[in-house]
């Protein structure tokens, strides 16, 4: 047995003896706040086993996994239907950037309680008129003795209502005309728990509301609270998104798997797939991610992947996961079908929440425009 194969072993046994029934599939997109305490207590217990870091290195808590346990982590997590993780934001984002660019006493300050799902973190990118394009933000940030004081909104921030930290770009300089817009951007670690932040639920088509709008109002944070220099926050930006489309996202598409599997299932059990247009769309799903999974895959193992890589892959899974969740309404929809109340709040739910799948993590307009440019070479489109 080779060390890969025993290292499946272990996580998939390790699964098997702590993951109760009443946790499998809750949370996820749209169902955030579903057995948050839940699924919190059982994010501590994977960090107390040393999962929760696999891809850090040693010397900072973690376990130096290779590319390929950390796929086999992430496919093993979510073929057992283990919950949807609430501490992601701050293990797989935050945690490498600091390793990456971060202060000797910022890594000890923060490593230990990221690694122990001991404080969530959140992510304050998006504004009102900045969302893709976040060379435009304009929430301020400066100087006051030993502190930074912030005033702006941010919006569409996932789980702030639960978050003890935040990590903010914010503008700590004004921009120079004839300069790029995203000079003068700092990275900043802010507090949420205090009296100048507000935190405001955005109550979804799902009828959830784990997104929310964040206020700061004379926030402040400390001095040394910033990761790389004052003024060169957008490199430590695009590092933080890079942590994010890395080896969970061969996790995420198990889940796809997971999904088109129960419609297919479905499917054939209502009749649905007697139809020869349904039939040949969930046969054009099957091949769909299977390309999705294979170029995912190539990317992550590429020593230097090409060009805009990654906003390839978040062009090829929103389109089909919205596609997914239409074929499952015509499913739903076929004369006679005997889908389950349950089913059918499924399908609706995954419908209802894929509206937003080409717009968050980057809209997929801003995507096209990058694979334009850094692929076709075409000339810049004009994103004010």
């Amino acid at each position: 047995m080779s060390g890969d194969e025993a290292f499946r072993i272990e996580i998939r046994d390790w699964l098997a003896a702590n993951l109760t029934d009443d946790l499998r599939g809750s949370g996820g997109p749209g169902r955030e706040n579903e057995a948050f305490p839940q699924r919190l207590a059982f994010a501590r217990r994977l960090a107390a086993a040393g999962w929760t870091t696999l891809a850090w290195p040693v010397g900072h808590g973690g376990r130096g996994a290779s590319l390929a346990r950390q796929v086999i982590f992430h496919e093993e997590y979510a073929r057992s239907a283990a919950p949807s993780r609430v501490d992601h934001i701050g293990t797989t984002m935050v945690g490498p950037t600091l390793i990456e660019l971060g202060t000797p006493e910022q890594q000890q300050r923060f490593l230990p309680r990221l690694a122990s799902v001991d404080e969530l973190w959140c992510q304050g990118y998006s504004e009102p008129g900045a969302g893709s394009d976040l060379a435009g933000v304009t929430t301020r940030a400066r100087l006051d003795g030993d502190q930074w004081v912030l005033t702006g909104q941010k919006v569409w921030t996932s789980l702030a209502h639960v978050a003890d930290w935040c990590f903010v770009l914010a503008r700590t300089s004004p921009p120079v005309e004839g300069e790029p817009r995203h000079r003068g951007l700092s990275y900043l670690l802010v507090p949420m728990r205090q009296p100048g932040v507000t935190v405001r639920p955005i109550r979804q088509l799902t009828g959830d509301s784990e997104f929310n709008e964040v206020f700061f109002d004379d926030a402040r944070t400390d001095r040394d609270l910033v990761v790389g220099k004052p003024g060169e926050g957008w490199r430590v930006a695009m590092a933080t998104l890079a942590y994010e489309r890395g080896a969970a996202t061969v996790g995420q598409q198990i889940g796809f798997q997971r999904d088109l599997d129960d419609l297919v299932a479905l499917a054939r059990r209502t009749g649905a797939a007697a139809d020869p247009l349904l039939r040949t769309r969930l046969a054009r799903a099957a091949v769909d991610l299977t390309v999705l999974r294979s170029h995912t895959v190539r990317t992550l193992a590429a020593p230097a992947p090409p060009p805009a890589n990654p906003s390839v892959v978040k062009l090829l899974w929103t389109r089909w996961r919205q596609a997914l969740a239409e074929l499952a309404m015509d499913v739903l929809a076929f004369p006679g079908h005997g889908a389950t109340a349950e089913e059918t709040e499924r399908w609706q739910r995954l419908f209802l929440f894929s509206r937003a799948d080409t717009i968050y993590g980057g809209s997929n307009e801003i995507q096209r425009g990058i694979v334009a440019e850094r692929v076709l070479g075409l000339p810049r489109g004009d994103r004010r």
